[in-house]
Formats: C-alpha cells, sequence, structure tokens
C-alpha cells in the first residue's frame, strides 16, 4: 500500500469517527450489545429485517476512532443486505483485518472496508474494528449476553 492510499484510508477513518452515519437507536427486536473491556468501547446495535433483507440498522455507543468508523461503515455496508450477503461480509472483514491475503479481487469487493486493510498489522486494534461487527452477528442471533471481545 502507498503512502497516499493509507493516508486516504486515515481520512475516511477520521471522517467517519468525527460524523458517524447511523448513529441512533432504532425501535426494533433484534438489539445486542458488545464490549472491548481492554480499552472500553461499547456498542449497542440494532437491526430491522424485514423478508430476510437488513432494512435498516444502526449503532450507538463509545470508542476509539476505528471502533466507531468500523461501527459507522459496517452500518453502511449492510443495510440493504440478505442475511447471507451480510454473513459473507462479516467473514470477508474478518479475513481481511486479521490478515488474511489481500487480494486486488477482494479489496475491491470490499469498497470502503477495504480502509480497515491496515489494521492486521496491530493486533490489539483488530478487536477495535471487529467488535461492531461481532455485535452485529450476535444480535441476528438474538444473543442475550453481551458480546465481549475477551
Amino acid at each position: 500500500m502507498t503512502f497516499d492510499l493509507r493516508e486516504l484510508y486515515q481520512q475516511v477513518i477520521l471522517d467517519h469517527n468525527k460524523k458517524p452515519r447511523n448513529q441512533h437507536p432504532l425501535d426494533t427486536s433484534f438489539k445486542a450489545e458488545g464490549h472491548n473491556p481492554l480499552c472500553g468501547d461499547r456498542v449497542t446495535i440494532y437491526i430491522h429485517v424485514e423478508d430476510d433483507r437488513i432494512a435498516d440498522v444502526s449503532f450507538e455507543g463509545e470508542g476509539c476512532a476505528i471502533s466507531t468508523a468500523s461501527a459507522s461503515l459496517m452500518t453502511q455496508a449492510l443495510k440493504g443486505k440478505t442475511i447471507e450477503e451480510a454473513d459473507k461480509l462479516i467473514r470477508e472483514f474478518q479475513e481481511m483485518v486479521t490478515g488474511a491475503p489481500d487480494a486486488p479481487d477482494r479489496m475491491e469487493h470490499l469498497g470502503k472496508l477495504a480502509v480497515f486493510q491496515g489494521v492486521c498489522e496491530f493486533p490489539m486494534r483488530v478487536k477495535c474494528a471487529t467488535l461492531a461487527w461481532h455485535t452485529f452477528r450476535a444480535a441476528l442471533d438474538d444473543t442475550e449476553d453481551a458480546v465481549t471481545t475477551e
């Protein structure tokens, strides 16, 4: 990755941290809470599903720039997807941030989510980037226990 690309990625993360998209509660039956005890990140994910499609998704919470930006970008990426498409995207995102080979076609497929590619170089930050994603999956599974990164 070139320096200019890293700088662009950093700008996208900072923008989504300062102005998170879809940061509000939803009146819905799918909801889960997540917590990263190492750094204090907390997130609540709300999902509205209609006909096996994610009609709306939002979040509330507090966390570092990576955690907040990840939740914000996640809501944009998953809105409108089927449950199956969401599961696939969750797997691909997890593979990317944990250091799986980043083939150019995968990066293209992930769109703006590719800004988190460099997170794999910082193992402690992987938990920040994936907290919202784990919590989203728990909400869909209707899990009552809070999600934790530990």
